[in-house]
């Protein structure tokens, strides 16, 4: 075995052995469907924040995204982190932070679903978030895995992608089942601050291979067919740089695994720490990846060949053995803190929002965790099988369905949880119309993409859904414009006591005054 090897198995076992020993010690966290869901409703800022920030940026932005965009952009990909920081990570603290966690608490809701069916006082509107939410996180949990091969034969020549999916899959799996919320925000802390410290280190170490950042900058120069594209300030294609943008930062908002995190915070004290903390995380870490990609045309790769998920691990090639396995370390925690959330929020979500709603009794709460537990087992596996297929057959129908998981989630319900917090006259109709749209547009672009259905003749089509980028954006737009539209015109479905939930935003608490006397 090599030094790298051999360094980075030791780093990879000491990091599992530790996500499991918390997933143990939190158990005591998960003995109920509250505890189990939303950590009983008491994370604090720091777990909270770095439970959405390690959530937000896994394996796929740090070795698809950022070697994509970084190629495409050059040091212009930056923008795409600082948008996600600002767009994706600031904002949904501020705008959707508090009246998420006061009005979920007011209403009774545990997940996203559970919100549409409680506030739109609609058990059809719960099943049917529900069944979006599986079926599409499904694809999503599976990208997840993408960027894991390409470093893994880096680091370990001759071991199998597969083995690697499913000691990553097994392990996360351990710590979710056992210790519920509780155990992933512990262990999201953990692994922020691993991603956090590697994306550091490897900055500094590539600027330093490639002489500085000033030399790397006029590499990227000499690179551009004009000599400038590549290190400029808004790169060669500013109209696809803002799309990006806009669906990497603002799907965010409608995303159940990101907003779920606001229903399990302490109290809005750490509502505003969090905002602080999640920011200046995002800001590092995704801001870190993007500038990282931008400099990957300085390195001998064939994208053409060999993809852009080939960039950023060629560029991870010449860095020392600890740095490698640090990477390594860092790419497992980018993609198990989201799979674990990933995987709680499916569960959770089938169990609470679509079988217990169509059983003929009510459930006992023993009854519940089992089978949450049951399906966060089954959604692992079948991710795990998904990731591998595609890695061993390439199957263009399961790349495509990972691109428009995302647009069709955020698409779906981005607008009517936006508006169902801040707009008393949002109605059912308007969810309704929402979702369907949200969806066909997403599925539209899967056959579109797939070449099912020919968009070639039709200029606006050709631009709309150009790719799952420009639809999900659309969809997404399209959503905050119907919603209030549709609502307007079907004012009969708005729920009958819309005013009583909306109280909880101005409730008055009344204390004794402990010092009476005047001067």
């Amino acid at each position: 075995m090599t030094t790298t090897m051999i360094l980075t198995l030791i780093l990879i076992v000491l990091f599992f052995a530790l996500m499991v020993g918390i997933g143990i010690r939190s158990r005591k966290h998960a003995t109920d469907v509250n505890g189990f869901v939303l950590g009983s409703r008491s994370v604090g800022p720091w777990l909270s924040a770095f439970a959405f920030g390690t959530s937000y940026f896994s394996a796929v932005i740090f070795v698809g995204y950022a070697g994509q965009f970084g190629w495409n952009f050059g040091v212009a990909s930056t923008w795409i982190g600082l948008g996600n920081a600002f767009i994706g990570s600031l904002l949904p603290w501020v705008i959707l932070g508090r009246r998420t966690r006061v009005m979920t608490q007011h209403i009774g809701s545990k997940t996203m679903p559970d919100f549409f069916g409680a506030r739109f006082e609609s058990k059809g509107l719960k099943i049917a978030a529900s069944v979006i939410t599986f079926l599409f996180l499904i694809p999503y949990t599976a990208s997840l895995y993408n960027g894991l091969s390409r470093l893994f034969s880096m680091a370990f020549n001759g071991v199998d992608y597969s083995v690697c999916v499913i000691v990553m899959a097994v392990l996360t799996g351990v710590y979710v089942i056992v210790g519920g919320y509780m155990a992933t925000a512990i262990n999201d802390f953990i692994q922020g601050l691993i991603m956090l410290v590697g994306i550091v280190a490897v900055i500094f170490a590539v600027l330093k291979d490639n002489g500085g950042l000033m030399a790397a900058m006029q590499g990227l120069s000499e690179q551009s067919p004009n000599g400038w594209e590549f290190s400029s300030f808004l790169g060669p294609q500013p109209l696809f740089l803002l799309f990006v943008v806009l669906l990497t930062s603002l799907g965010t908002w409608g995303l159940p695994q990101m907003v779920g995190k606001f229903y399990a915070i302490k109290n809005e004290d750490s509502i505003k720490k969090g905002t602080i903390i999640s920011t200046f995380f995002a800001i590092i870490v995704a801001g870190g990846c993007y500038f990282l990609g931008g400099f990957g045309r300085l390195y001998p790769v064939d994208v053409a060949k060999d993809g852009f998920d080939a960039v950023v691990p060629q560029m991870l090639s010449t860095l020392s053995p600890i740095l490698i396995g640090v990477v390594i370390v860092l790419v497992l925690s980018a993609s198990m803190s989201t799979l674990s959330s990933l995987v709680l929020t499916s569960g959770s979500t089938i169990t609470l929002d679509f079988l217990a709603p169509m059983a003929k009794k009510e459930m006992s709460e023993k009854k519940k965790m089992t089978i949450m537990r049951a399906f966060i087992v089954v959604f692992i596996v079948i991710s795990a099988i998904i990731a591998i297929k595609q890695a061993k057959s390439k199957s263009l129908f399961i790349a495509q369905m990972m691109g428009v998981s995302w647009g069709a989630l955020a698409g779906s319900f981005l607008a009517p949880f936006l508006y169902g917090l801040y707009y008393k006259k949002t109605t059912k109709a308007a969810v309704i119309v929402s979702f369907v749209f949200g969806v066909c547009m997403e599925v539209f672009q899967l056959c579109a993409s797939l070449g099912w259905v020919d968009i070639s003749g039709n200029a606006v089509l050709s631009f709309v859904f150009k790719n799952s980028l420009y639809s999900g954006v659309f969809a997404m737009v399209g959503g905050l414009i119907l919603v209030p539209l549709v609502s307007l015109c079907t004012q009969k479905t708005k729920p009958q006591h819309v005013e009583e939930m909306f109280a909880c935003y101005h409730d008055t608490r009344t204390v004794e005054i402990t010092d009476s006397l005047g001067e």
